[in-house]
């Protein structure tokens, strides 16, 4: 069925829930602190590649992140670094192990997709000897179970992986464990060169209202509640972008997709003028 939609009503739709309209722009903290809880997810920065809100876009508008510090978009940063831990939302290198921050009562639905239930000091250690764990993940795993929160300095020693070989694999198992929810930065350290360093805990640890929350929830209901905010956010998008953003498999991205359009939220196989290929696009914008 073809649709009237164009680019341009996508567009005008993203313009509003992007925040990229001039009286819709973020002023304040608390104004970015709402705004995440409307959305349910964001990235921090915009990135390439991946269309979806950003804080820096909510704040400054639909331009590139510049490399000027003073530039006033840039109070984001000092947003961000200030509510970290505070449990007002939840930070971390989650989707596309990229920057996102997620309102805490969403980040429940994202908990319940992952692995870790039962004891979190132990079942990490099945994971790693299914091959599904990297030995730098569990090594920093491992010191910050023996004791956090820590530095991103002090994890490294901790962990043995201070020297300049290990950069990127250390990197690599930060990022692999925020993604799997199993450490989070909870502060911001005056530590190492740059004299600024994120500090870690286990997120188990840190919040474990997080984990309560998602003991109720099904994986198949957390999947809708995530791609339907996704859509209220984007209006409407293409099988390869959802896909790309969130990894599913594709059964278990087909059965969410499937669900909406049940739910009358989404209609699959719409055409947009002017662009090739099927959309899946917000009901309530045809």
């Amino acid at each position: 069925m073809k649709s009237m939609l164009t680019l341009d009503h996508i567009r005008e739709y993203r313009s509003q829930t992007f925040a990229f309209q001039p009286q819709l722009r973020l002023k304040t903290k608390d104004d970015a602190i709402r705004y995440v809880n409307e959305r349910g997810f964001i990235f921090f920065w915009p990135i390439q590649g991946i269309i979806l809100p950003s804080l820096w876009g909510a704040v400054a508008g639909d331009r590139p992140v510049p490399d000027e510090h003073d530039d006033p978009g840039h109070i984001s940063w000092d947003w961000k670094d200030s509510l970290l831990g505070k449990h007002i939302w939840y930070y971390g290198k989650i989707l596309r192990k990229r920057a996102t921050i997620i309102s805490m009562e969403v980040a429940a639905y994202f908990y319940a997709l992952t692995e870790n239930y039962g004891s979190p000091e132990e079942d990490y250690l099945t994971i790693y000897e299914q091959g599904r764990m990297t030995q730098e993940a569990k090594a920093v795993y491992e010191a910050l179970l023996a004791s956090s929160p820590q530095d991103t300095i002090s994890l490294r020693k901790a962990s043995h992986l201070t020297s300049h070989e290990s950069s990127s694999r250390f990197e690599r198992a930060l990022a692999d464990l925020q993604a799997d929810f199993k450490i989070m930065p909870v502060g911001v350290a005056d530590a190492g060169s740059w004299h600024y360093s994120f500090t870690y805990d286990i997120v188990s640890r840190y919040e474990p209202s997080l984990l309560e929350h998602a003991r109720y929830l099904g994986e198949v209901d957390a999947r809708q509640k995530i791609i339907e905010l996704y859509f209220l956010s984007l209006g409407a998008t293409q099988y390869r972008d959802a896909s790309k953003l969130f990894g599913w498999k594709p059964a278990d991205l087909d059965q969410a997709i499937t669900r909406l359009e049940h739910a009358g939220v989404i209609r699959n196989h719409q055409m947009i003028t002017g662009t090739p290929g099927e959309w899946m696009v917000l009901a309530q914008l045809l």
